[in-house]
């Protein structure tokens, strides 16, 4: 009996997390379209700026803090993107991971990394841990608006933006999650600042008669270039720090929906399994029942005759 009652409870309680994963399962599959869209309606701009900054660096030698810091500078900011909120499987795991590596090889390289941090799960995992944390935001991971990516991309842009006297650093690093579909989401490392230069790769297969697309086009800056990658360089950051947040937001929702389909799946199994141990039980309790009343009756039967 007391068996008995063990299983009950136990199928009782699963049960009650069943119905909680699978309320978060419909949450995360009704948010998810929405944060898909938004997160592809930002791309389109993110990379336009990129591309233009990309356009402006190819340009020629250009001494601006956009492409070019000071090299005896070792402090580095990192940004991590956590989430505020559990049940999402490996999401905040894997992203504070890739931190924690990008942070060794950062300390291999003799560099001074700074750690920002987005997302309450990330901030208690590294003020658990006593590591130094120079700002943190939380609220909303779910749904980043432009406020917050205005307030970070206006605390790193500081941070880069002033002296190395002054505590400024020379690199701005973000580790953030990036959204390919609803099944794969990719954790990604990269560096906002300065702007590396990525070169167009040859294609083995192009037409030799098909025009170079190799030339440079020529550029003409009003006032000056100084000037206008001043202009350019808070919306570059901007952008890219937006976009990541929306992308976040969308692999966080993705891996949320996918983690509570597999535990609303895990909790179904165990209640079925739990569900056969309860019925072999109470079998065998009537098995055995019924075995001492007909070896009672057998016995009386025996003394009567």
């Amino acid at each position: 009996m007391a068996s008995q009652l063990a299983f009950k409870s136990r199928i009782a309680s699963t049960a009650s997390l069943e119905k909680i994963f699978n309320a978060q399962e419909m949450i995360a599959s009704s948010h998810i379209a929405k944060a898909r869209q938004v997160a592809m309606d930002a791309k389109p701009y993110a990379d336009a700026i990129f591309d233009a900054v990309q356009a402006v660096v190819a340009h020629g030698h250009i001494s601006h803090p956009i492409v070019s810091k000071e090299e005896n500078n070792p402090r580095v900011a990192v940004l991590a993107l956590t989430s505020d909120r559990g049940m999402a499987g490996p999401y905040t795991s894997s992203i504070i991971r890739e931190t924690e590596g990008l942070l060794a090889r950062l300390d291999l390289a003799g560099k001074q990394p700074e750690l920002y941090v987005y997302g309450r799960r990330g901030v208690t995992y590294y003020k658990y841990r006593n590591r130094d944390i120079v700002r943190t935001w939380e609220g909303d991971t779910d749904k980043p608006g432009v406020e917050v990516a205005d307030s970070i991309s206006n605390a790193l842009l500081d941070a880069y933006t002033r002296p190395a006297s002054e505590g400024g650093v020379s690199e701005l690093y973000i580790v953030y999650t990036e959204f390919i579909n609803m099944v794969v989401q990719k954790v990604r490392v990269l560096r906002m600042l300065p702007v590396e230069l990525i070169e167009a790769e040859a294609t083995v297969d192009a037409d030799p008669e098909a025009p170079v697309q190799g030339v440079s086009p020529l550029y003409v800056f009003e006032p000056n270039i100084e000037d206008v990658l001043d202009m350019v360089l808070p919306k570059y950051i901007r952008s890219r720090i937006h976009e990541c947040l929306l992308e976040a937001a969308a692999s966080e929702t993705a891996s949320r929906q996918n983690a509570m389909h597999t535990a609303t799946d895990n909790a179904r199994k165990l209640i079925d399994d739990l569900t056969r141990k309860l019925n072999a039980s109470r079998q065998a309790s009537i098995t055995q029942e019924l075995t001492e009343i007909i070896g009672s009756a057998d016995a009386l039967n025996t003394k009567e005759e």
